[in-house]
């Protein structure tokens, strides 16, 4: 069994790449399990080669789910952690908090374009753990 856990830094909302982390980490063959330990953050595998899609991605879901603040929000009771707080939750809820992905030869299989990611949905900076799982 082979485990550990990375921290992923973030400032605010969006999506934070740690591919290259886990590519430095993972050796031989399996399927990895990533999972994060927060409920106000999720994981995605996404495009990583052009950054308008991950700007596209979080505005998005900002339109989808607005801050506490925004009238058509107006039926959260979950507010005493800030505008951001329980429409963080909702994303979570809604977007993956695990991925499974592939390894051989000590390579995840991702696509050519893929990436993986952290998405925060906070709006201040945080620091999340996600823990990795080769088997």
């Amino acid at each position: 069994m082979n485990q550990t856990a990375f921290t992923v830094q973030t400032r605010g909302q969006g999506l934070y790449e740690f591919t290259r982390d886990v590519l430095d980490w993972c050796k031989g063959d399996g399927l990895l399990s990533l999972f994060v330990r927060h409920t106000s953050c999720s994981l995605l595998i996404q495009e990583n080669a052009d950054p308008e899609v991950q700007a596209d991605l979080t505005n998005f879901l900002r339109r989808l789910v607005p801050p506490s603040t925004d009238p058509s929000m107006s039926y959260l009771t979950h507010t005493y952690e800030g505008p951001d707080d329980m429409p963080a939750h909702i994303k979570a809820a809604l977007l993956p908090v695990s991925l499974s992905i592939p390894v051989a030869s000590g390579r995840p299989l991702l696509g050519t374009w893929q990436g993986i990611y952290l998405f925060e949905h906070r709006d201040v900076a945080q620091t999340r753990h996600v823990v990795a799982h080769l088997a």
